[in-house]
């Protein structure tokens, strides 16, 4: 297993491109993106499961029902959530697009993001599809991440390549998310793309079970959003021997894609709104796994929690607070705090309670940009990772006019 260049289109038979067709005013800022499989793929999605739903999930779960597509196209610049006309306009992008690459409209995911309930025009999208798809190349990736992003600041994109059966595969992906990052079942918009050949069920069961460990386990601010997706397309390229149980070869695919996926997580978890350090908050000794990750990701949750961590306060009281509400049944006195960064490892808690160390350390620690939360609840074998950011006076002037 190894890191390559090239995310979204590092593995066979994927090209990509992005473009500013004009959704979005700022004309330095690409608005639509696309991603194409020279060859029909397996398709497997999970979806938010917030009641309210972008009309693009509506649309692509219909669309890959049948478990193949070989397209991906999505807008930034408005969500098309909570418009009368938006399945209309979903399936007209499809339509274009197919069209225009002479495949069908129900080999395609469609996605949007941005801003809820104004409407889509459709006329600069099918304006731009022509510039879109004439475009496509294997180099274009980074173009395709920046056309899907919204207030991220950092392009997200990774890849590996690994070995089944003798041949070399790869899987990449690209991924936006900033703010309304609190997922369920999904998260943010991510896409992922390999050649590794294996069913739609296999890859289905892959993503279904590697996402909550990964972006089931990320939070920014707590909202869950309309639009979260992330899809896989695998075009079976790398010819290796088709993986359709659960084998050896599954379990490298599982291990490929939790490898970009964690990546991915991280990248998004560090580009919070407004955020200026990446938390990685680490549970061990829980008696079972739900009780790990209950508290893993109520530690990461807590506002107060992530406020310290912004002022580099060694407030570990927070962190039991957390711990405290988060529902899981873990006993208090066993517990142990600690916090971790590139400047060292420093104890603040020790069977629940607090004990003394140097204030100056800590807080040398907790300056760097990225923290890592170590909670031993001492009861078990069972562990679990979580994924989030401090909060600053920035998060809330970037949602204080994020509409207008």
């Amino acid at each position: 297993m190894k890191f390559v260049e090239g995310g979204v289109c590092a593995a066979k038979g994927f090209l990509a491109n992005g473009i500013h067709c004009g959704i979005r005013k700022n004309r330095s800022k690409r608005d639509l993106s696309l991603i194409y499989s020279e060859k029909k793929a397996a398709a497997a999605a999970v979806y938010t499961t917030n009641l309210v739903k972008g009309a693009p999930l509506k649309v692509t779960k219909n669309n890959i029902a049948d478990g193949y597509a070989k397209a991906v196209i999505c807008n930034s610049g408005n969500a098309n959530t909570c418009n009368a006309d938006g399945i209309e306009i979903a399936e007209k992008m499809c339509d274009l697009l197919a069209a225009e690459l002479n495949i069908f409209s129900k080999d395609i995911v469609v996605a949007s993001t941005g801003v809820i309930g104004q409407p889509l025009d459709i006329t600069p999208i099918k304006n731009g599809i022509p510039e879109l798809v004439s475009g496509l190349g294997t180099d274009n990736s980074e173009a395709a991440a920046e056309g899907i992003m919204t207030t991220d600041t950092k392009l997200k994109q990774v890849a590996v390549k690994f070995q089944i059966d003798g041949k070399e595969c790869t899987l990449g992906g690209i991924a936006k998310g900033s703010g309304m990052i609190h997922p369920n079942m999904a998260t943010m918009l991510v896409f992922i793309t390999t050649d590794c050949n294996i069913t739609p069920e296999m890859l289905q069961k892959a993503l279904s079970t590697d996402i909550k460990n990964t972006f089931n386990m990320v939070s920014v601010d707590g909202d869950t959003s309309t639009n979260d997706m992330v899809t896989v397309l695998a075009n079976g390229m790398a010819e290796n021997t088709i993986i359709d149980c659960e084998n050896d070869a599954f379990n490298t695919f599982m291990k490929a894609l939790n490898t970009v996926c964690v990546h991915l997580c991280r990248n998004i978890a560090a580009d919070g709104e407004g955020a200026t350090k990446l938390l990685e908050c680490v549970v061990s000794g829980a008696k079972d796994d739900a009780t790990a990750k209950t508290v893993a990701k109520s530690v990461i949750c807590s506002s107060l929690t992530k406020a310290a961590m912004f002022g580099s306060d060694a407030n570990w009281g927070r962190v039991l607070c957390a711990i405290g509400y988060s529902g899981a049944k873990v006993d208090v006195e066993k517990i142990d705090v600690s916090f971790k960064s590139s400047k060292g490892e420093i104890a603040v808690c020790k069977n629940g309670a607090g004990i003394d160390f140097s204030e100056e350390k800590a807080k040398e620690i907790l300056l760097e940009d990225e923290i890592d939360i170590l909670i031993n609840l001492n009861s078990g074998e069972f562990c679990s990772t979580a994924w989030g950011c401090d909060l600053t006076y920035d998060y809330v002037k970037i949602n204080g006019d994020y509409r207008t």
